[in-house]
């Protein structure tokens, strides 16, 4: 993998006062809004290979998530339904007329729970190599995300994660905490099935054909949508009720997936389908 995580953004960088946190964001583009969320251990950084298809008719929010870029944890857990609170408030914050809510890995968790918890104010969701059920992940990642913790600081001090924190974050010094807390919510059981079932936006499902789980588990996601159990029929008339989307995306991982055009292409074609 030769992703550059340390590419700078040129956006305005800001921050928002929600939720108690002090929420980073930058503004790439003009358009339709699209808030763009990033994956554990990351920041909207990830995504600057693929800023420029994205903004390509849309203004890009990016947010830095609780604990990770810049934006400074606060004492709580890292928890994505908590996290959606805090994208709710800043759409919010900022007066954004129905974005679009694109997240990936953790980020598509809090993406999914933004729109299941406030829906009034998502217009359509791209949930990114999201599970939600951790017994969905193979077993080899499952044991090493039980590894996660501040003893695991030695080991990471070499990868792009540590790397792009020491660079940008407020407090350098707190990545061995957000080790530990991310470890804390990677260990604890989670089924948000019923959360999928009840989406009430347009949702496409995106994963990597060698993602962290197998694709027969994003198959599953899309089949809580509605999708994958009929024909399409010749004028998609079979296609799931409320527009829901599914994308298997060849040749990549769960680790390059958010840089890739391919993720953007798929993501602007769902977006740009129609008016919703």
């Amino acid at each position: 993998m030769t992703t550059d995580w340390t590419t700078e953004t040129k956006g305005a960088g800001k921050y928002a006062e929600v939720n108690g946190i002090n929420l980073y964001y930058e503004t790439h583009g003009a358009g339709r809004p699209m808030v763009l969320l990033h994956g554990g251990l990351g920041s909207g950084e990830m995504f600057g290979p693929v800023l420029p298809q994205l903004t390509k008719g849309h203004q890009v929010v990016a947010v830095d998530l609780q604990g990770h870029g810049r934006t400074a944890d606060i004492d709580r857990p890292i928890d994505a339904r908590l996290m959606a609170d805090d994208i709710a408030a800043l759409i919010d914050h900022l007066g954004l007329e129905k974005p679009d809510v694109v997240g990936y890995s953790l980020g598509g968790g809090v993406a999914l729970h933004t729109a299941v918890r406030h829906p009034a104010k998502i217009r359509r969701l791209v949930a990114v190599s999201a599970n939600i059920r951790p017994d969905a992940i193979y077993a080899e990642m499952r044991a090493q995300q039980g590894q996660v913790s501040a003893a695991a600081v030695e080991f990471m001090k070499d990868t792009p994660m540590y790397q792009l924190y020491q660079r940008v974050a407020p407090r350098p010094e707190d990545f061995p905490r957000l080790l530990d807390k991310i470890g804390q919510s990677m260990a604890k059981d989670y089924d948000f099935s019923e959360e999928v079932r009840g989406l009430q936006v347009p949702t496409l499902i995106v994963a990597a054909d060698a993602d962290m789980a197998p694709p027969s588990h994003y198959v599953e996601v899309f089949k809580l949508l509605g999708g994958g159990v009929r024909d399409g029929g010749w004028m998609g008339e079979g296609r799931p009720e409320g527009g829901h989307a599914l994308a298997i995306l060849p040749g990549l991982t769960h680790y390059n997936i958010f840089s890739s055009p391919l993720f953007a292409a798929v993501t602007l074609a769902f977006l740009d389908d129609q008016p919703a």
